[in-house]
């Protein structure tokens, strides 16, 4: 039924309680896992400041970084419970373009319901609430009570 899971994810708690509950469900199923990480270059996302310019270059190497850190912690959690899993970071897209685009290849998509807070969210907007109106799949959306960054 569900032979393709996709996973979204931020590195945000709400995302590990979906990626956590997410592998639960494929290792039910014997389902395969996506993970993806959508990174927005705040540089040509008109977000860095004038001003940012000499850090943006370091500034996109962290959130890189930062990506692949989130990305390895998933990877590892499939690991641990015995689910085959693969890990894609998408660069220079906007999160729910990113999402709606892979999820074409999937039966499911479970994420969290709130990611990162703070400037983002009140630029962007929710992720989730934006893929969701959007999708042409099925989606399972985990809440979680913890606080993210």
């Amino acid at each position: 039924m569900y032979a393709r899971i996709l996973i979204p994810t931020d590195g945000s708690a709400c995302a590990m309680k979906a990626i956590t509950e997410g592998l639960e469900l494929a290792r039910e199923l014997g389902s395969e896992v996506t993970f993806l990480y959508a990174l927005e270059n705040p540089i040509t996302t008109g977000v860095a400041s004038p001003e940012a310019l000499p850090y943006s270059v370091q500034l996109w190497h962290d959130l890189q970084a930062l990506a692949d850190e989130a990305l390895d912690a998933a990877m590892r959690s499939a690991a641990e419970a015995g689910v085959a899993a693969k890990a894609v970071r998408v660069d220079d897209q906007a999160p729910v373009e990113a999402i709606l685009a892979a999820e074409r290849e999937h039966d499911l998509v479970v994420m969290g319901t709130h990611g990162r807070r703070g400037f983002n969210r009140w630029v962007f907007g929710s992720v989730s609430e934006g893929a969701l109106r959007r999708a042409s799949r099925p989606f399972l959306m985990i809440r979680s009570d913890a606080v993210s960054d």
